[in-house]
């Protein structure tokens, strides 16, 4: 199953300290939703602090499963806006 994608997600991962899960989020919603301002401070502002707490795992592995993740929304998004 999907977790559930939210802004509400990306809060409590950041109140929690999951820098790198709540910047994961931010990035799915910021790319689905580009003209949220609110998303793309937050996002800015959790990409600084992981800047200074780097993430366990490599930084070029996550970027390459990031890129995925995004690309498997959007395409997800297209799908679902073909079928209506």
């Amino acid at each position: 199953m999907d977790r559930m994608i939210t802004k509400t997600l990306a809060d409590i991962y950041l109140r929690q300290g999951h820098l790198q899960e709540a910047y994961e989020i931010l990035t799915t919603l910021s790319n689905e939703d580009p003209a949220d301002l609110e998303l793309w401070i937050k996002l800015e502002d959790v990409s600084q602090r992981l800047k200074s707490n780097p993430p366990v795992l490599h930084q070029q592995e996550r970027s390459a499963e990031e890129r995925i993740r995004v690309l498997e929304t959007w395409l997800r998004n297209i799908r679902k806006r073909r079928s209506e």
